[in-house]
């Protein structure tokens, strides 16, 4: 990825968040990818860390977040030994996890919950062994000491703004419905209300429904829904929280025969090929490297028993445990049709290859792709 987006800036914030999510599956040990480094990253020495994902239904964990922590941490520290887990949506499962963790001696986990609440317990059991937690992406309850993610607030109102502007004059004309994140995340309740704070007294909502686990297809029933209980005439515009429950909700605006503003967030490949072609508005772009280099230098510092300093750790938060957390959180950016060449293919997220499918070719050259 190149520099393009580095113009992210951590935002000040002070962030309390109290909420429970679950996840499952699979512990597995990762090689990661040596790359070659200075004396000063030698020095580190072989240290361990664990990297618990949450799940896998959402992309860019597997594709980007996974092997970008593991390259920035064996850029500095080429010895280290990295324990990857991760818990498809089961809490029980990451609690497990974390446990095996322990038991294998990594001295810091980089840590993104499925339940933020529930896996306060494995958070308080890892300060009680010394092992260090970073709250990775969500901000986990208990005596984190670090975290690092988006800001989530600004997200859902960039989110908000974007459909407001893209429903313009047909405001009066009727409403429309929002498909929020798991009610058991922490960010889909920042995402929530930061659409909140951008939509209320400008658009009508006529149905509201917060997904269970970000699934794709019960957003697709639940837009199905809302869009009966509105009347298909009457839907002016539609919010969906992430990408991938946008999928189910363009399916569902398409099946019944509207075309109206959609948000989304997580600028995966199938959301900006949607975009390009109109049925998708606009989705978030979090740039993934700013998140995962910040996370690897963090866990290396802390592995190594070195103290955060401002620059990677500008500002504190507040999780729901009333703990409070170092932390560094990231600016996110609109993608519309307009700066898809700028932003998601500039920052090398995407070739135009992968995006200019033969599906979507007339599409990318009228935004000047091919």
């Amino acid at each position: 990825m190149s520099i393009g987006l580095r113009r992210v800036v951590a935002v000040t914030a002070v962030v309390s968040i109290g909420l429970g999510v679950a996840s499952c599956g699979s512990a597995k040990q990762s090689t990661g990818g040596a790359s070659a480094s200075g004396g000063s990253a030698a020095a580190v020495g072989a240290v361990k860390i664990g990297l618990l994902l949450p799940e896998t239904k959402t992309t860019r964990y597997e594709q980007f977040d996974r092997p970008l922590i593991e390259k920035k941490i064996k850029e500095l520290a080429p010895d280290a030994q990295i324990d990857y887990y991760n818990a498809n949506q089961d809490a029980t499962v990451q609690q497990t996890q974390v446990d095996t963790a322990l038991t294998k001696g990594d001295k810091v986990l980089i840590l993104d919950a499925v339940d933020s609440k529930s896996i306060q317990s494995s958070v308080q059991k890892a300060h009680a062994a010394g092992v260090k937690v970073l709250a990775y992406d969500r901000l986990a309850q208990g005596p984190a000491d670090a975290y690092v993610s988006f800001d989530n607030h600004k997200v859902g109102e960039l989110q908000g703004q974007a459909l407001v502007a893209a429903v313009g004059g047909k405001a009066s004309a009727g409403e429309i419905f929002m498909i929020n994140g798991s009610p058991t995340d922490p960010n889909a309740a920042d995402f929530k209300a930061g659409a909140h704070s951008a939509i209320d007294g400008k658009l009508k909502i006529g149905k509201e429904f917060d997904t269970p686990q970000w699934d794709p297809n019960t957003a697709n029933q639940e837009a199905a829904a809302a869009i009966t209980a509105i009347g298909a005439n009457n839907v002016v515009g539609a919010y969906s929280a992430n990408d991938g429950m946008a999928a189910g909700v363009a399916t569902a605006l398409k099946a019944a025969g509207i075309s109206v503003p959609l948000t989304g967030q997580d600028a995966q490949l199938d959301a900006i090929q949607r975009i390009l072609a109109g049925t998708q508005t606009m989705t978030i772009y979090k740039p993934f490297k700013p998140e995962t280099d910040t996370a690897g230098e963090m866990a290396v510092a802390l592995a190594s028993g070195k103290a955060l300093d401002s620059t990677l750790a500008p500002t504190t938060v507040t999780n729901g445990s009333g703990n409070k957390v170092p932390a560094n959180l990231i600016t996110p950016v609109v993608v519309s049709k307009d700066n898809v060449k700028t932003t998601v293919v500039a920052d090398g997220l995407y070739t135009v290859a992968q995006i200019c499918t033969p599906d979507y070719a007339a599409a990318c050259k009228a935004a000047g792709l091919q």
